[in-house]
């Protein structure tokens, strides 16, 4: 045994994602979510309907800017996007052009200040951008242009870009922007809007998602293709690794500036991040998912009655499981939709009441039964325990937990909040000594090779670094720590 587990052990942390009282918080967090608008008179409304369909990409903050070809106007709101934004805001938001995004960060690095859009006026005029991703060398850069004289207004890593790019001596914009970004490393699905062009880039190894769609003659910029769905847009294709899109008056010009690298998309976007109704990197999220848990069917088979989903993220992957098992589904697990963002906790100590605000267990599928529960992954450990110990108490007689991914033993460091090293349970003890910690009857894990096979051709294409520790790009220094997304 490499450590001693206590109950609390898995999520003792500091942070306040740690706390006992949101089920999301023992779960890894994507940074935000992009939309733009290029060419429709309703760019403002339509940015806000696009930011609705992303919104569980980030619930911290939400910001609009628009330009009408004389200048940018931008409103942004802490909290999610009806709480950011009201008919007067969306009023002011004039223009046929906008870019907007939808925002999470880790403990402290939260506010209005770091809130996207970012906006600067230059030589160049004035210029906003909305950023998913992280750059593993942004503190560095910070360091040094500070050194120069340069002032920054926020601690986020986006700044840097447009610091970047206003000392840039290219001439053209688009020219300034390459430049800029040739200095930076790491993940970035970035949208600019000036007054008068859209510019779209993805990074040369693919990390975070990026499509492009067609609306009555408007181009649409977005981080998942569920967004265009919702406003009737057609899916054009995806931005493509390394590619630099620029929509203007003239049209659509696209180009490879910078140097290939192999691709490296985040696989645990279809694990868990994106919406299952999108195509995200060519692929259906829903029908990945599935897969996986077909695979793991495959894999970790049980002597069962019944399977059953930790909604909503591990659904489809049950799905999968049953039916490559011949197992029935269940929904032994009914999750309330209507927490809101505060609640008022009891006086007294009510057993796992954290995780029952959230899931409520069904005694009638349950009871009696050999249960296998599936969820997309396991990162603490605190709320499997949990969950495990309500189906347990609501009669089940055995229960078997299969997980749709490989134990995550690593970090993130392009664009995902999770916690260090140190506070990852399946880093520092083995799948039997987390099986007696969540108290389950049986525990499996999806392996590395199941789930590369379930990707459909994308062996190759795919960081896996969060379940390998083998890292596509380096980041100086902070070998061991996790870089903090704010």
């Amino acid at each position: 045994m490499r450590g001693q587990l206590h109950p609390s052990a898995a999520g003792s942390g500091s942070s306040p994602s740690a706390r006992d009282g949101d089920l999301a918080l023992d779960k890894f967090h994507d940074e935000c979510g992009v939309f733009g608008v290029f060419g429709h008179p309703e760019a403002a409304n339509l940015t806000y309907l696009g930011l609705h369909a992303l919104q569980h990409r980030g619930q911290e903050a939400a910001g609009i800017v628009t330009s009408d070809g004389t200048g940018l106007r931008v409103e942004r709101g802490l909290g999610e996007v009806p709480e950011a934004f009201d008919e007067e805001k969306l009023r002011g938001l004039v223009g046929d052009r906008a870019i907007g995004h939808v925002r999470y960060s880790t403990a402290g690095g939260g506010g209005l200040l770091n809130a996207q859009p970012l906006k600067i006026s230059s030589h160049r005029g004035e210029i906003a951008v909305c950023h998913n991703g992280n750059l593993v060398n942004a503190d560095a850069i910070r360091d040094r242009l500070e050194k120069e004289g340069s002032i920054f207004g926020t601690t986020a890593d986006t700044e840097v870009i447009l610091h970047l790019i206003a000392r840039s001596r290219q001439a053209a914009l688009e020219d300034a922007v390459v430049d800029a970004l040739r200095e930076v490393k790491g993940a970035y699905s970035l949208a600019f809007l000036t007054t008068d062009r859209m510019i779209a880039v993805r990074d040369p190894y693919g990390f975070r998602p990026l499509s492009l769609g067609r609306l009555e003659g408007a181009t649409i910029l977005t981080s998942e293709s569920c967004a265009l769905d919702l406003i009737g847009a057609e899916f054009v294709r995806d931005v493509a690794p390394g590619e630099v899109v620029v929509i203007d008056g003239k049209g659509t010009r696209c180009y490879f500036p910078f140097e290939t690298q192999p691709t490296r998309q985040c696989v645990f976007e279809h694990v868990y991040f994106s919406r299952p109704d999108s195509f995200v990197f060519g692929r259906s999220v829903g029908r990945m998912r599935k897969r996986f848990g077909q695979e793991l069917a495959r894999e970790h088979p049980a002597n069962a009655d019944v399977v059953v989903a930790v909604p909503d993220s591990g659904l489809y992957a049950a799905l999968g499981y049953s039916e490559a098992s011949g197992t029935p589904f269940e929904f032994g697990l009914v999750r309330n939709h209507y927490i809101g963002r505060t609640f008022i906790e009891p006086t007294q100590s009510i057993r796992n009441f954290g995780v029952r605000l959230k899931l409520n267990p069904v005694r009638a599928v349950l009871e009696g039964k050999r249960v296998v529960l599936i969820d997309d992954s396991i990162v603490r450990g605190t709320t499997s325990r949990k969950i495990v110990t309500m189906i347990r108490d609501a009669g089940a007689r055995e229960i078997h937990m299969r997980i749709s991914c490989p134990p995550t033993i690593g970090p993130c460091y392009y664009g995902v909040d999770t916690p260090n090293r140190g506070e990852l349970i399946a880093a520092t003890h083995d799948v039997d000594e987390i099986r007696r910690h969540i108290r389950a009857d049986s525990l499996g894990y999806l392996s590395l090779e199941g789930m590369l096979r379930a990707v459909e051709g994308g062996e190759d294409s795919f960081c896996t670094a969060c379940y390998t520790n083998r890292y596509p790009i380096p980041f100086p220094e902070q070998q061991d720590r996790q870089l903090k997304l704010i």
